[in-house]
């Protein structure tokens, strides 16, 4: 069985990420990396979710990249909601000066948390190829041209097979909605999705609206993720 959280950072563009690192400690390795091999390092992201969304999110995860980076956004939306924050006044976290910081250790939202085992980093590698195909454009076609191009990606032979399977078989939201057993799942299902996608489509936005409702996530705390996944790919 192959590493799920690898290849979490792999699809979304970081490796190395350690659990007493600020989330920017290790984007000049991450880019270093990208250089060399740039199919294991963001460009699998840019494969599924398409040129304008996979650009942009590559070039950002670089900074961020993995599990930390969605379980640091999660974090970091949830407790803007739970203070009561208005989405309005928060005021993004991650800047070149100021790289995203861990949950604490102590947080469910940790990456070394009991909570984000390698079972649920393979869930949310699921919930980001589900988003990714919302907008319809990973046709039969498509699909041959993802299959093709990640054979050269340089991952695990059990991940390449992984990633196969999911592009071949239809989404399982009802999969994806019971595996988030805790409100710190839903939140981070949701959080890894939203990054995957840029909801300037109709299907796009309908899917992530169908998500949130289907995690019964509070329409504020949605708010907040959104805003936090977007200053962190601004």
């Amino acid at each position: 069985m192959f590493d799920a959280k690898k290849l979490l950072e792999q699809f979304l563009g970081s490796q190395g990420t350690g659990a007493g690192k600020s989330l920017g400690g290790t984007a000049q390795n991450a880019l270093d990396m990208a250089r060399r091999n740039p199919l294991a390092a963001g460009a699998i992201a840019g494969l599924l979710l398409g040129t304008k969304t996979g650009r942009k999110l590559s070039t950002s995860a670089l900074k961020v990249g993995g599990l930390a980076a969605i379980a640091g956004l999660g974090y970091q939306a949830y407790k803007n909601y739970q203070a009561g924050k208005s989405p309005e006044q928060v005021t993004p976290q991650v800047t070149a000066d100021s790289p995203l910081a861990l949950p604490p250790p102590q947080s469910p939202f940790h990456p070394e948390s009991d909570a984000n085992d390698d079972a649920f980093a393979l869930v949310l590698v699921r919930a980001m190829i589900s988003a990714a195909r919302a907008d319809g454009h990973i046709d039969d076609v498509e699909r041959g041209r993802i299959i093709g191009k990640i054979s050269g990606a340089g991952l695990d032979p059990d991940a390449e097979a992984f990633l196969e399977s999911e592009l071949s078989r239809p989404a399982d939201l009802d999969g994806l909605i019971a595996a988030a057993q805790s409100e710190e799942q839903k939140v981070e299902l949701y959080t890894a999705s939203r990054l995957a996608i840029e909801p300037d489509t109709r299907a796009e936005r309908g899917y992530l609206d169908l998500l949130a409702g289907r995690l019964q996530l509070p329409d504020a705390l949605v708010d907040h993720i959104d805003v936090a996944v977007s200053g962190a790919k601004a």
